[in-house]
């Protein structure tokens, strides 16, 4: 008999992955996803730290959850089981427990692959399960090697964790430390994914370029060589890799921006500030000046790379001064998209203790617009200087409007086309008509490979 099995994810793009690897590790159990939690017989909630009130709003779903676990069981006197995954199960696994004695399961994102086990237990009613601590052995040894993700573009984890420790971030809590997969699990998980139709895939770590997994006869990989490995596959028409850190920028890998034809023109490449005194409060363990180098020599490799950023402001003891050094920073590189948060504390982090030197929160509010304001003036003008080009767009899906296609540049843009449906899953030629603050339109290029059909 089929059960339904509702995911909530939240956050970065490795909970989408988790998630569905946690529907893979479901559907021998009978599971299959529904999108609507009303008719679940289980739900997840894959939750994510990094937002500010991330538990607050993780309670107020599960508040939802319940009411239709009740509804459940008085309409037909069936059961909900429902569970708290992700980063803040790790965190605050213990205050959830508390709090919502209604649910069932709560386990960090290190101890997923424990999945059957725990709805076994659930379902013979041996208790409440707490599942954070980090297993000695990866969960990628015990994940089912078939998948059902055939997404056109998709998510492969390759590194997990993080030995960082910016002052601000939770993630070396919640994640753990610094782990690679092996490169042949990954090529193996690769050809997977193409086999069931996946075009463009983008490889994800907390530090996905400190990749340093061990090849068959157990020597280190580089993420520059397992891309290029990654490269010879057929099938596979494009790759990208997220979230990079700056002291992990190896000559090896900027070159393969050069180098490796199917890897994107496009990089996430965080800096956070541009004050080296900020910089240095972070723990960044890297300049400004640092990261601009970083910048100048992958544009000289790749001229037409679009970059990408994440930007903190109002970190504590940040001062006018070193906010203007971020804005210079946002202007001497220029940027096709970026990321901007008002610093909030997060418990457990070292930054959190510096109560005496927290920014007002106007003057985080103040400095947010302004940078907010200048990215989006970056971003329009980089989407703007796009029309009239012709570039290549892998069609991905409809768009609102009839007789049309949403679809992604290699630059990382949304393009809209008017396009009928038979021609989702492949690379057409676009010749842009208009580019806009978040996105371009344009028309397919007659005779261009979609057009052909």
């Amino acid at each position: 008999m089929t059960k339904k099995l509702y995911i909530s994810t939240y956050g970065c793009q490795m909970n989408v992955y988790d998630s569905a690897r946690m529907a893979d590790i479901m559907a021998p159990l009978g599971y299959s996803l529904t999108e609507e939690p009303a008719d679940a017989d289980m739900a997840i909630l894959n939750t994510c730290h990094i937002r500010e009130k991330a538990s607050e709003k993780t309670f107020s779903e599960l508040g939802r959850l319940r009411k239709f676990r009740s509804a459940r069981q008085s309409r037909d006197d069936s059961d909900m089981i429902i569970a708290v995954a992700g980063c803040v199960a790790q965190a605050e696994g213990d205050e959830i427990m508390k709090r919502a004695p209604y649910v069932n399961m709560v386990f960090g994102p290190q101890s997923y692959h424990l999945l059957p086990q725990m709805v076994a237990e659930a379902n013979r009613g041996v208790g409440r399960i707490l599942e954070t601590d980090f297993p000695v052995e990866p969960k990628f040894d015990h994940l089912p090697d078939t998948a059902i993700d055939t997404n056109l573009s998709a998510f492969l984890t390759v590194q997990e964790g993080c030995d960082k420790f910016c002052a601000f971030c939770v993630v070396p809590y919640t994640r753990g430390a610094e782990f690679s997969r092996p490169a042949r699990a990954i090529t193996d998980e690769a050809k997977r994914m193409i086999a069931g139709g996946t075009r463009e895939i983008t490889l994800l770590g907390q530090n996905v370029n400190a990749y340093h997994g061990a090849d068959a006869d157990g020597e280190p990989v580089s993420l520059a060589r397992l891309i290029k490995d990654l490269a010879e596959l057929d099938g596979l028409d494009r790759l990208r890799y997220t979230t990079s850190h700056p002291l992990e920028m190896t000559e090896e890998l900027c070159q393969a921006h050069r180098d490796v034809d199917i890897l994107m023109p496009y990089l996430h490449l965080p800096v956070q500030a541009g004050s080296d005194r900020i910089l240095a409060a972070m723990n960044r363990r890297h300049t400004a000046s640092d990261y601009r180098h970083i910048i100048e020599k992958l544009r000289k490799y790749r001229p037409d790379l679009a970059l990408s950023g994440d930007f903190i402001v109002g970190f504590p003891g940040e001062t006018d001064a070193d906010f203007e050094a971020t804005l210079q920073l946002v202007r001497d590189v220029g940027y096709s998209q970026a990321y901007s948060f008002k610093y909030s504390p997060r418990p457990g982090t070292p930054a959190a203790g510096l109560a005496s030197e927290m920014v007002p929160e106007p003057v985080k509010s103040e400095r947010l617009a302004r940078l907010q304001a200048l990215l989006n003036e970056q971003q329009i003008a980089y989407n703007r200087e796009f029309v009239g080009r012709e570039i290549d767009v892998l069609l991905e899906r409809e768009g609102k409007r009839d007789g049309q296609l949403v679809g992604r540049s290699p630059y990382m843009q949304s393009v809209f086309v008017p396009s009928p449906a038979h021609r989702i899953g492949r690379i057409a030629t676009v010749i842009v008509q208009e580019g806009n603050a978040n996105s371009l339109r344009g028309e397919l290029k007659p005779g261009s490979v979609a057009d052909a059909a």
